[in-house]
């Protein structure tokens, strides 16, 4: 049996905790292993066990969820972070993966959509719901139109890998499509996105669909 995708919750109400736990609790793929009610002590946490996945409320008490993201990466935690929130105001998505979110997710999908969700972000997929990934895309082209002539600078290989970013793929599945390593991947995907001026592969992902 393999070995089951970490989790855990960082979110001030705990209602919503209790219901992620039940909403995974029978899954074999996955396991909520911690959870916290506020960024601080989510920090704390997400440092100690390094979990493969975090999912982050966006509107907390005294550290929000977009601070409480910033902190994470300002830290060096590589783990996948997906807000989860009740607001769809585009700025805030806009927000969220520009501080380095892997995802967005809305607390009024449905249990079993969120589920299968929960999963693919545990994958390496992004995972934004179909309803904001226009806005997304709308809200970047904007400041990010100039990217378009930056596009000519990226190499096959860059162009090959940015567009499997778009469609979904993690890092290791790329590399296996691609036949090269992990860390080849990694290494090109900084470079597209230092050429490109953009913050995540979130973000060249979504504007990439944009076009």
């Amino acid at each position: 049996m393999s070995e089951k995708s970490t989790i855990i919750t960082i979110d001030d109400h705990p209602l919503l905790r209790k219901g992620l736990k039940q909403l995974v609790e029978f899954e074999e793929e996955i396991e909520i292993i911690a959870e916290a009610s506020n960024g601080a002590d989510g920090i704390k946490l997400a440092l100690e066990l390094e979990p493969d996945l975090i999912i982050l409320d966006l509107n907390m008490q005294n550290m929000d969820g977009i601070e409480t993201l910033k902190i994470l990466r300002e830290k060096g935690v590589q783990s996948r972070v997906v807000m989860l929130t009740v607001s769809d105001n585009d700025d805030d998505v806009v927000r969220a993966v520009q501080a380095g979110a892997d995802g967005y997710l809305l607390k009024d999908t449905d249990p079993e959509d969120l589920l299968e969700k929960i999963k693919e972000a545990t994958m390496g997929k992004m995972v934004i719901n179909d309803r904001l990934t226009q806005i997304l895309a709308t809200a970047l082209k904007a400041p990010l139109h100039k990217t378009e002539n930056k596009l000519s600078t990226l190499t096959n290989r860059e162009k090959e890998i940015l567009e499997l970013i778009a469609k979904g793929l993690p890092n290791k599945l790329i590399a296996r499509e691609l036949d090269i390593s992990d860390g080849t991947v990694k290494v090109h995907v900084k470079h597209l996105l230092k050429k490109l001026e953009l913050r995540s592969r979130v973000e060249a992902a979504v504007w990439f669909l944009g076009q």
